[in-house]
Order: structure tokens, then C-alpha cells, then sequence
């Protein structure tokens, strides 16, 4: 792995972890003293980072941790419904048995980590329920966008709170959504991701709004 890409994720651990706040702001200098490298692959990972939305670059050597506000958010799930829906009416076109088999086994996961109360297990298995879709759907490009998406998403479901009474609709949404899969219903599996992603919009700004409400 390339050092500017190691340097990327452990920034990214870092704002996930809550290190880094929004707004905060990324020196050069400081960054390759925590990191023990060099400026340049800290500039690269900062770069890579600013494209995908997480960092503004600020004046001289350093960044800005992006706010993720309301307006934030709101572009962050415009993107990713656009990108979920087509990737998964691809997938359902092409998906096999064995596939949404493991599906089910992820599934099943999840919902065994709901119940346990590990709602950071039960993001990670959500996540690894998305990306199992997007690999049926073989679209990388598509696919390495909407990945981005997600680590924004893990940012702020850690800085809001992981809303454990959420999961009872994701639950009863993948089940529909594997239904949809296992019958290659391509019209059908779409307008349910859609619908999910929506809902899953509107809880996430909920919290944003009660976060800066709170905060006043």
C-alpha cells in the first residue's frame, strides 16, 4: 500500500474516532509529526480527501474538516441515492442464489448485532450489506464513489449517535430488498433502495438539527 493512501486512512480513523472535529483545521506540519512521515504524502492524502468531500483546503499548509451540516447532508444522500439506486437495479438483473445467499448471512448478521445492542457492528454490517450489493453490480467506478460516501456517513452517525431505533426499519427494508434481488426484480429493488436511502436522510438530518439545537 502506498504511504499517502496508509496516511489517508489514518486520518480518516481519526475523524472518525472524533480527533478531528468539524471545522478543525489540518496543519501540514502537524499532521506528518502524528502520522511520523513526510509532507508529501500527507499533501496526496489530504488532496484525495478534499475530493471526496471530507476536507477544504484552507490557505498555506493545512485543511479544514468539513462541517457536515444540513446542507451537507442533503448533498451527500443526493449523491448516494442516485449512485445506490442504479447500482442496485444492476445488481438485481444479474444477481444469483448463491449471491443473495450471502446476502441473507449478512443480513442475518446484522440483526443478530441489533439485538445484542452493537449499533457500531450493526452500521459495519449495513455497510457490508450495501457492498455486497455493489459488487454483484460490477461498477467500480460508481462503486468507489459511493464508498467515499460511506465514510462520511460513519463520521457522522459517530458524531450524532448511531440511533438504535432506526434499525427496525433498515431490518424490515433489507428484507424487502432481498425479495426484490431474489426475483432479479430490477424496478422493484430500486425504488425500495430509494426509498431507504431517503429515510435514512431525513434521520440523519433529524439528529444534525438536534445536535446544533442543543449546541445553542
Amino acid at each position: 500500500m502506498s504511504r499517502h493512501i496508509e496516511i489517508r486512512q489514518l486520518i480518516i480513523a481519526d475523524l472518525v474516532s472524533g480527533a478531528f472535529q468539524p471545522g478543525a483545521r489540518l496543519k501540514i506540519d502537524e499532521l506528518a509529526s502524528r502520522y511520523a512521515t513526510g509532507h508529501m504524502p500527507v499533501r496526496e492524502a489530504l488532496r484525495e480527501l478534499q475530493g471526496a468531500g471530507i476536507l477544504e483546503i484552507g490557505a498555506g499548509r493545512s485543511a479544514r474538516v468539513a462541517l457536515m451540516d444540513r446542507r451537507f447532508v442533503e448533498n451527500l444522500f443526493a449523491t448516494r441515492s442516485a449512485l445506490e439506486i442504479m447500482l442496485t437495479q444492476r445488481a438485481a438483473s444479474r444477481c444469483r442464489r448463491d449471491e443473495i445467499e450471502a446476502l441473507r448471512a449478512i443480513e442475518d448478521r446484522l440483526e443478530d448485532q441489533v439485538g445484542a445492542g452493537d449499533y457500531r457492528g450493526a452500521f459495519n454490517a449495513n455497510r457490508d450489506f450495501h457492498s455486497a450489493i455493489y459488487a454483484i453490480a460490477d461498477n467500480p467506478e460508481a462503486v468507489a464513489l459511493v464508498e467515499r460516501n460511506w465514510t462520511l456517513l460513519l463520521a457522522l452517525w459517530e458524531r450524532v449517535g448511531f440511533a438504535a431505533d432506526r434499525y427496525a426499519g433498515v431490518v424490515s427494508d433489507h428484507r424487502s430488498l432481498l425479495k426484490a434481488l431474489a426475483a432479479n426484480d430490477a424496478e422493484a429493488a430500486g425504488m425500495i433502495m430509494g426509498a431507504h436511502v431517503v429515510k435514512a436522510k431525513f434521520e440523519l438530518i433529524e439528529r444534525v438539527d438536534r445536535e446544533r439545537s442543543s449546541a445553542k
